[in-house]
């Protein structure tokens, strides 16, 4: 059995990315990554890499990621969330103002302001170590893309908005900040992470299902051929047993294969569709380098 997996998880509320991925640890007994957290109080999709498929971090993070998220308006957390304590407060906005400051203001390249509240590093530290302490410092701009950003639901003080972004985009700021632009204050009370990439939630797994994650652990050649740019290869079994020894395949060595001008990786397959490695890929679209093989799952 393979150790070295994709797992989609469904995050429940009230637990962290990390303590999700811990319980999952100890019950499969595996090394577990992950590409990309959600807050505590969000729910949705969390990808979990195991075993080597850990190495694999950089496929996943830069994907793009989709968002249901419900704003209180008229009131502003220390957090920007349900878990702050409420620091400002203002006037509840019209629906009509909210619809046009989201079309108008809030599609395509923007800057962006992270919460103090989060794990990025200012100097060296976590930022949200350094305002627990009651240091005063400035987070720095950065740029995202929103896809898209749309009104799906107005029941005031309360605006549910349907998000497409870009890799980095904090939804929390991006409820403060429609807030402000509405010339008012406003936090995140809800958020659900409907997608990353390819990967939907409707096709995850609640952590808490043992015996679905124990099967779905060993079926994920179909999720790793949904990574952007991924070609597959069929290789012989000379150059199986030649990939034992970190020998990659030659072209005479593909038996058949999947493969377009913009891949930048491949997945090496045998005759009977075992993954054998993943690999990066030179000009020509042969095996480059490999970076992850999997591994026999611990009995």
């Amino acid at each position: 059995m393979n150790e070295s997996s994709i797992l989609l998880i469904d995050k429940q509320p009230s637990f962290s990315s990390f303590s999700t991925l811990s319980y999952i640890k100890r019950r499969l007994g595996v090394k577990i990554g992950h590409a990309g957290t959600l807050d505590s109080f969000a729910t949705g999709l969390l990808i979990g890499l195991t075993g080597s498929f850990t190495k694999l971090n950089n496929l996943f993070m830069h994907l793009d990621k989709r968002y249901i998220a419900t704003i209180e308006f008229g009131k502003e957390t220390t957090t920007l969330d349900p878990e702050g304590e409420v620091i400002a407060t203002g006037a509840i906005p019209t629906k009509e103002l909210v619809a046009d400051v989201i079309a108008t203001e809030f599609q395509g390249v923007v800057d962006q302001v992270p919460p103090a509240y989060s794990a990025l590093h200012i100097q060296g530290e976590r930022a949200h170590k350094r305002i627990r302490r009651g240091e005063v410092f400035e987070m720095p701009t950065r740029q995202i893309e929103l896809y898209s950003v749309e009104l799906i639901s107005w029941e005031p003080p309360f605006a549910t908005i349907s998000v497409h972004c870009s890799k980095g985009t904090y939804i929390r700021s991006l409820a403060r900040d429609i807030a402000h632009r509405c010339n008012t204050h406003g936090y995140l009370t809800q958020l659900r992470r409907t997608a990353i990439g390819p990967y939907k939630v409707e096709d995850a797994q609640s952590a808490e299902d043992l015996f679905s994650l124990d099967h779905y652990i060993t079926t994920n050649l179909e999720l790793l051929q949904r990574v952007p740019h991924m070609a597959l290869y069929v290789v012989d079994e000379q150059s199986k047993d030649s990939l034992s020894y970190g020998h990659l395949p030659t072209k005479d060595g593909i038996v058949s294969s999947i493969v377009s001008g913009t891949n930048t990786h491949a997945l090496l397959v045998d005759l009977d569709s075992a993954i054998l490695a993943v690999c990066t890929l030179d000009e020509e679209g042969l095996p480059k380098k490999i970076i992850s093989v999997p591994a026999a799952r611990r009995s």
